[in-house]
């Protein structure tokens, strides 16, 4: 019964898009419409990436749920820059690195309970998370200590970006080498082709970026409504909703027992944000109109050195406790309310 309720949900989607294109509903309306559509579009990346696992193992469908999950966080970060929003860009992917190490992490250790995780994949990609902030520090300092042009942090912030993608390509090929020598089961009779599980990833990814597009295209005028500015929105609304897909496809991937699948999802994609989206972002941004520096706020480079910190605690023994993901989840409610207080 849940499963068909979760697909009939699915028609969420076109009635969001048909309120913003065609009857140009108020933002209240589409924000509560995308909000909505985006829960059974997570359900649905998650039922394939557990599908695709089955062919691939955890490791490489971790991979998978995080590359398609982040695209539409990709693609909200470049509507943002479009529209000359540099805070709301990086707001959003701080709170996408931030709410993905805490509150999924911490969400698929408690639905999940007491499992097994694997900490050799894991720690490869907390370190890198780890030095992805530690290099947007020398983009960031400069604008703390002093009032630097734009054009000069771009000058910095160019090379910061292509080493943190040269990172992220050394850090996924290890990975991935990592989980093809040492997983691959047979896959479930029940459990769908590889083939077809990519294929509802495709269609599930591409139809939450359109609804992404419209929820974001609401929040700035929902957050007037309800007196949230705009660096809240970003860190926490943004994030969340932008990786919506990640974030329901964990917790029903914990929920059905697979701690090793959902802990991976939720690490790949905090990873996959901080050393491939940030640096992404920003050197596409340089065919654009407006450019994007990466020159961080105090309060955003902590938050995701605490992340990644906590983050190597709980997983660095190799297993899942729900006490665990309690303390994410305090800790991430704790960042939200400093957030609200910056």
């Amino acid at each position: 019964m849940a499963r068909r309720i979760l697909w009939a949900s699915l028609a969420f989607t076109p009635v969001a898009v048909a309120a913003r294109f065609v009857f140009h509903a108020n933002a209240t309306v589409l924000f509560v419409l995308a909000a909505v559509a985006l829960l059974p579009l997570a359900w649905l990346i998650g039922e394939a990436t557990e599908h695709a696992a089955e062919h691939t193992g955890p490791g490489v469908g971790g991979f998978l749920n995080a590359s398609f999950g982040n695209a539409p966080e990709l693609i909200i970060a470049l509507f943002a820059v479009a529209d000359n929003l540099p805070n709301v860009v990086r707001g959003s992917m701080t709170g996408s690195v931030v709410s993905n190490i805490l509150l999924v992490l911490g969400a698929a250790m408690i639905f999940g309970g007491d499992g097994r995780v694997d900490a050799r994949s894991l720690r490869w990609q907390i370190v890198a998370i780890a030095g992805a902030v530690a290099l947007l520090l020398i983009p960031s300092v400069p604008r703390w200590v002093g009032n630097p042009s734009d054009e000069a942090l771009l000058r910095i912030t160019v090379p910061v970006a292509i080493i943190l993608l040269v990172a992220y390509i050394v850090v996924t090929v290890r990975n991935l080498r990592i989980h093809r020598e040492a997983e691959r089961g047979e896959p479930r009779h029940e459990a769908w082709s590889l083939r077809k599980s990519i294929a509802w990833l495709a269609v599930a990814t591409l139809a939450t970026a359109l609804v992404s597009e419209i929820l974001v295209h609401s929040l700035q005028d929902f957050g007037d409504a309800v007196g949230l500015d705009q660096f809240f929105i970003a860190a926490v609304i943004v994030a969340i909703v932008g990786n919506a897909a990640e974030h329901g496809g964990a917790i029903v991937i914990a929920h059905r027992g697979n701690t090793e699948l959902a802990t991976e999802i939720a690490v790949t994609s905090g990873m996959q944000v901080a050393v491939f989206v940030v640096p992404a972002v920003a050197l596409i941004s340089l065919a654009m109109s407006h450019h994007l520096t990466l020159a961080f706020r105090p309060v955003e480079i902590a938050t995701m050195a605490l992340a990644a910190a906590l983050a190597w605690l709980v997983t660095r023994d190799g297993r899942s406790r729900r006490w665990e993901g309690w303390l994410l989840f305090s800790v991430y409610f704790a960042v939200v309310a400093v957030y609200f207080a910056s």
